[in-house]
């Protein structure tokens, strides 16, 4: 027995049973929701608690990432639009035409994170365009906080359901 064929029987490679796509999962998700506009969470609460200069920090952060987003789309947004929609469908095709499994993992990964994308971006345009600052921009921040995890529950809960069938489905038919 060789080495290869004795490591694939240890780590099933399979991407809805591998313990390794459940843990990336749970990580992407939770860094997703505690960096928000590319501020830590625990930065936006130590602002509304303590106020000065944890609050100008903060309102500094949120400027910087909501610029630096804004301009990276103004820039390049139509050339990334067109290369994230090409992926994300040669992703859907693979997985849920061709039923390659990995492509299915990777494609209920990515496009939720790519709707996280655009609230990002919508959130940054509302902040620059209307100047918040103090009260308004920790709520705006909380908000966008919120509907990412939201997009992050469905995702999960959507992953694991289809996880699990896939996973089903494929030990009824020996594997």
């Amino acid at each position: 027995m060789d080495w290869y064929q004795t490591l694939f029987e240890l780590i099933d490679m399979r991407s809805f049973s591998n313990l390794w796509y459940w843990i990336a999962l749970a990580v992407a998700w939770s860094t997703t929701s505690h960096w928000v506009l590319g501020v830590p969470f625990d930065m936006i609460q130590r602002a509304a608690r303590h106020g000065g200069q944890a609050a100008t920090d903060m309102e500094d952060m949120v400027r910087i990432n909501a610029d630096r987003l804004l301009y990276i789309a103004g820039v390049s947004g139509l050339w990334l639009l067109g290369i994230v929609c090409a992926i994300l469908t040669t992703l859907a095709l693979l997985g849920f035409w061709y039923w390659v499994e990995f492509a299915q993992a990777v494609f209920l990964l990515a496009f939720p994170m790519t709707i996280v994308g655009i609230l990002s971006l919508n959130a940054a345009r509302v902040i620059r365009d209307t100047h918040l600052q103090g009260v308004a921009l920790q709520k705006r921040l909380n908000r966008h906080r919120i509907h990412t995890q939201i997009v992050g529950m469905i995702s999960i809960f959507t992953t694991s359901m289809w996880g699990m069938y896939q996973n089903l489905s494929l030990g009824a038919l020996g594997g």
